[in-house]
């Protein structure tokens, strides 16, 4: 039973049904400040879901304070991990809610934070590791944010090494990873070959290049999705700039229309069987 509601809510974490992914993380609020003024979440929240994201991702304080009308066509991620930018080690993550808790929210997945490289590196896979066991117990999907940042790590940008997280989250138990992109783009092709779990490519391209331009290169190269936040939430128009984000995932026209991606859906079925 658990395997079934853990696919279950895979699937609700796709809009389409696709398989392909357009998530909104949200979490910045804990690491760096306010990302709006307090009277205007609810208008941002609201932008997001209309645009066309599949998901966003909050703790679980905000989620706790959604207007019931928020999330109507939209997955709730609760994010379980935090530090903050004023920490003597910014790249050390935390568990500061569990599993439970995200249930018991109404969560449709929940998501763990781990800095490869990093002084605390031991800590956050065991974690990571803990987390993954308590989802298999609930059936709740996993996704796990595994970023190469700390004074270990020389080129954050390696295929090689990017690869290398993508396993450490799957073998862990993930059943997606978000992570950092390839320089250039298109060697993601190359992390995914690597990958036995989905790719979401996470933030957007560190020399600020159009957003588009970069979703349409991660997604050609294989990833099953974006996971991008500050650069939609600062956005002029947040909702407009997920719209077309949105297309690209899920290989539609803005105003909608037909799938013109080549990529076949994720069979999260055989994620959640253990076997992918």
């Amino acid at each position: 039973m658990p395997k079934t509601g853990k696919l279950f809510r895979l699937r609700r974490l796709s809009l389409a049904g696709d398989g392909r992914h357009l998530l909104v993380p949200l979490d910045h609020s804990v690491s760096d400040g306010p990302i709006v003024p307090a009277d205007q979440w609810d208008d941002l929240l609201r932008a997001l879901v209309d645009g066309g994201a599949d998901g966003i991702i909050v703790h679980k304080g905000r989620a706790r304070a959604f207007a019931p009308d928020i999330l109507k066509s939209c997955a709730l991620v609760v994010h379980l991990s935090a530090s903050t930018a004023h920490s003597g080690d910014v790249h050390a993550k935390v568990l500061v809610a569990d599993v439970e808790e995200a249930l018991r929210l109404g969560a449709d997945a929940v998501s763990v934070h781990v800095n490869i490289g990093s002084d605390t590196e031991a800590q956050q896979l065991a974690d990571l590791g803990a987390v993954a066991r308590s989802c298999d117990a609930w059936g709740m999907p996993l996704i796990a944010m595994v970023y190469p940042r700390g004074p270990r790590i020389e080129d954050p940008r390696d295929p090689a090494l990017l690869a290398h997280l993508a396993n450490v989250a799957a073998d862990l138990g993930a059943d997606m990873v978000k992570t950092s992109v390839a320089l250039p783009w298109e060697r993601m092709a190359e992390v995914v070959a690597g990958s036995p779990i989905p790719i979401l490519a996470a933030g957007g391209p560190p020399d600020g290049s159009d957003l588009v331009e970069y979703g349409t290169a991660v997604m050609a190269a294989g990833c099953r999705g974006l996971a991008i936040g500050r650069r939609i939430f600062s956005s002029p128009s947040p909702r407009a700039l997920v719209s077309r984000l949105s297309a690209v995932v899920h290989g539609r026209s803005p105003g909608g229309g037909a799938d013109m991606s080549t990529n076949s859906p994720t069979d999260y079925s055989t994620i959640v069987a253990g076997v992918a």
